[in-house]
């Protein structure tokens, strides 16, 4: 099967965490897969169209409403998926909508953690990455929170 690189695609660190916009094509879930990712974490309030075409590919839905930030409990259930995947070398690839305000967020939390930078370091990083990330200032101040809870 032909596939193609989904809307908004750029990996966040290689093989292990990538972020998109919405795919909403078979085309797109085939090119996760065929890139090594073997889990796709939703953000949206409605899990993505034809996710059931690619059963490898396994659907992780945290519900968080558009330009709102996630929950303390939202991100570290988005961490422990991306730990638990690439434990067996599986890659993540978490998308919203656009893949810019609630993607942005988590992954601006996944560089705090791994990386042990500060928030606002993660998050000029993640913008400097994928241009237009983390919308709002609700959705910084959670990547502020949340480094200040992993010190």
């Amino acid at each position: 099967m032909a596939s193609t690189p989904p809307h908004n695609f750029s990996w966040v660190e290689l093989g292990k965490l990538a972020g998109l916009a919405l795919p909403r094509m078979t085309s797109e879930y085939q090119y996760l897969l065929d890139n090594g990712i073997k889990h796709l974490v939703c953000l949206c309030e409605r899990k993505p169209p034809y996710h059931d075409t690619c059963p490898e590919l396994q659907l992780h839905h945290i519900n968080i409403v558009d330009f709102t930030p996630p929950s303390p409990i939202q991100i570290e259930r988005f961490l422990k998926i991306v730990e638990e995947a690439n434990s067996k070398g599986e890659g993540v690839a978490v998308h919203c909508m656009h893949g810019h305000g609630r993607t942005g967020t988590m992954l601006a939390c996944y560089l705090v953690k791994k990386r042990k930078i500060s928030g606002i370091e993660a998050i000029n990083q993640i913008r400097t990455l994928r241009r237009g990330s983390i919308e709002t200032h609700d959705q910084e101040k959670a990547v502020m929170q949340f480094y200040q809870r992993s010190l």
